[in-house]
This record gives structure tokens, sequence and C-alpha cells, in this order.
């Protein structure tokens, strides 16, 4: 039983990749960044499995809608995407709303008028600020009613207000198209991403679906990375690094340390990924790049400032960001083990958002870093689409089961 799904915001195309891996096949890719188009219609060139059959749309989503044929969309399972976090990211303007990248409005006329099964939706952590708490609530009454929507002489408030008054009513409960929703902060590095990324998910469920969802369990912790690290020694083992390289216990860890010696404890989820994890196998880059693939090349100019000293070796990386005056340089580096401070090549930032090494980014560095800095990685992506399948397809066998149990009962 095959599914379907449309990527929206698809940028380089993390998540539109988890989506795939995860079994759904792909009815629309959606993408205005013509960087980002172009890393995409680089891999199709070349035959990339994940990307080869996109059909890819460069332009804005809100036009896409009038250039497809939606009735070859009927019975769509899934739209999914990451409309852009800069009105809601910490390190913007912080205008939510006001600002003219919110895409939230554009992703619920989508819903709409697909009516998919369901929806998987990524942004910042920076959305769950309380200064934005009441615009986030009109994001999510939105996606559970899309059909009510905003009158030409209304503000979003009242809009909002309209919004609560029907879900708290349900006056018109049964009728209408209507989601239910799932909302949740994940941290990627829970999920064995090498890297501490924060995002908030929203998931809906088309009401007449099913569905008994719930956020995937987490897989991996800190807790087992220090145990691996400072109490049984694995992980120095495993990467060959002598006892003088190795860095000592952070003092906020001690106490959790020695009571796992004392109390003998046994971490029951895999360790976090750490940079170290994720670089296994790649050269140092070089700033001529001899040798090595063409996103494996070393930028020069990286330096440390206050509040950006990088990303230690022996951790997840901080959060890769995309940057709106040029790549953050502190949240884009590696620190040494002597303490030196190096940029990231484009080809370990794409490891740390858990790119394939035969995914090519395409542009300068700087362009690359920021595809990357906005994507969501790919198999945190496939672990989430995963769970919703899974749950598509549960719905649907209970659907098959009850109806031939009827039969059965007819006959």
């Amino acid at each position: 039983m095959s599914l379907t799904s449309v990527e929206l915001f698809a940028g380089a195309g993390g998540l539109a990749m988890g989506v795939g891996l995860a079994g759904f096949k792909s009815c629309g890719v959606v993408e205005w960044d013509r960087w980002a188009c172009d890393s995409i219609r680089q891999n199709q060139e070349r035959g990339h499995p994940l990307v080869a059959e996109w059909p890819l749309f460069e332009g804005d989503v809100r036009h896409w809608i009038d250039h497809v044929d939606t009735s070859s969309m009927e019975g769509l399972d899934l739209v999914a995407g990451g409309p852009p976090c800069q009105p809601f990211s910490m390190g913007g303007k912080h205008q939510a709303n006001l600002d003219a990248r919110d895409m939230f409005p554009a992703a619920v006329s989508i819903v709409r008028k697909l009516r998919p099964r369901a929806f998987l939706f990524e942004n910042v952590k920076g959305l769950t600020r309380a200064s934005f708490s009441s615009y986030f609530s009109y994001i999510q009454l939105q996606l559970e009613f899309p059909e009510i929507t905003k009158k030409s002489d209304e503000s979003w408030c009242d809009h909002q207000k309209r919004l609560q008054e029907f879900k708290t009513s349900r006056k018109n409960s049964g009728n209408g198209l209507s989601y239910r929703l799932f909302v949740g902060l994940v941290n990627a590095a829970n999920y064995g991403v090498a890297q501490k990324r924060e995002r908030v998910f929203i998931v809906g469920f088309r009401s007449d679906v099913d569905a008994r969802w719930s956020f995937p369990a987490e897989t991996h912790s800190l807790d087992a990375l220090l145990y691996d690290q400072y109490v049984d020694g694995s992980y120095w083992d495993r990467h060959k690094i002598a006892s003088k390289h190795r860095p000592p216990l952070p003092a906020k860890q001690v106490n959790l340390v020695a009571g796992m010696k004392g109390l003998g404890m046994l971490p029951t989820k895999a360790a976090w990924r750490t940079v170290r994890d994720a670089l296994i196998g790649l050269p140092e880059p070089r700033e001529d790049g001899r040798g090595l693939d063409l996103n494996h090349r070393l930028q020069a100019g990286a330096r440390v400032y206050p509040g950006h000293t990088g990303s230690p070796m022996d951790l997840p990386a901080k959060t890769l960001k995309a940057g709106g005056h040029g790549v953050p340089g502190g949240e884009n580096m590696l620190v040494r083990l002597d303490g030196s401070v190096r940029y990231f090549s484009i080809r370990e930032s794409a490891r740390l958002q858990a790119f394939p090494d035969s995914y090519e980014l395409h542009g300068a560095w700087g362009e690359a870093m920021r595809q990357l800095g906005n994507a969501v990685p790919v198999t945190l992506g496939q672990q989430m689409a995963a769970s919703v399948a899974f749950q598509l397809l549960s719905a649907d066998h209970r659907n098959i089961a009850q109806r031939r149990l009827f039969e059965t009962i007819a006959a």
C-alpha cells in the first residue's frame, strides 16, 4: 500500500528526503530559492536515488497550487514542510505575523485545498516564545479548522477569537475539514543526530483518520554519552584517543557520573552522537581542496568572539544556523583539540545534518551552508515521517478489518 506526499518549503531537501525514506512517494516538491533548487536539480541530474523522481517546482508556494492538477493528488496522504522560520527565529527580528516571510498562512491554504490525511510541519524553537504564544495558538487553530478562513476585513486577532469560539462550541462537530493536532519540541540529538538542534513539530491527522499517534520515543541521551566517555571509557577507546588528549569531565556532570559509577547504572539509551562520531572517515579539509570532493574544502577566516566559540569535538554540534546576514561563525565552527577553531566544511555540515555523502550542495560555501542551516536533519525527518506513516497504514488496516467483519456478519 503506497503512501503519497507533497513537500512545501523544501530547501535543499532534508525533510523531503526523510519523508521519502519513510516510504512516501512525492507528488510535488516546492521551493522558491534558486540555489536550493539548483542543489536538488544537480542531484537529480546525477541520478541520486533519493531525489531523482521528485516533481520539483521552483517558485512561490502560493503560486504552485495554480500550476498543478490537484485532481491527481486526490487521496493525498501527507503534506510536509518547514515554513520559513525567520519570523520566529531567536536570531531574527521576531516579527511573527508582521514578517512578510511568515508562510504559515500559505501552508494552511495548501492543507485546505489538498485535504491530506496528515501533515507534518517543522519550525524553530523560537515559535514557542512567550511573546509569540498568541500567534502560535492562532497558527494551530487555523490548522485544526482550515476551512474557517479569515475574512477580508477581519484582523488575525478577531479571526483567532472566531476559531476559538468554534472549537469550544463545536456547532458543526463532524462537519467540514478538521484535524487533530500534536505539537511538541524535539531535540535532534535525542534521535541520533550529531547536533543539538531543537525544533517544534506540528503534526495533524484529519479527523476521519483513526490515528493513535504520539511523538517517537527518544533513542539517545547525554547520560549514555557521559557513561561511554567517563565511566567505561569505550568512547575514547573506539576513537583511539590517548588519555592526554581526552577533555576533563565537565564540573557540572561530576555528581551524575559519580552516581553512575557508585550505583553501577547502565544507560537505557544509546549515547548522543558527537561531532567526532559524525566526521569519522573524513580527512582534514584543505583550502585548495586537492584530492577532496567539492563540498569538503576549508573555508578560511574562522574566529572566536563572545557568544560564538564553536562546537567541541566530543559533544553533538551546536545548532547549525543559516544567518540573516551571512553565516554565523560560532555555530558553524569546529574546536580542535588544541583549542584552535576552523569552519566546518560543507561536507562536514552535511553530515551534522545527516545528509548522505553522495548528496552535493550547490553554490559557494556561504550559500551551501545557508541551505544546510535551514534544513531538517534527514534522519530526524525520516523518524518523524515514519511514525506518521505507521499510523496511516495502521488506520487503513483497521478499516479493512472492520469492513471485512461487517461483510462477514451481513453474509
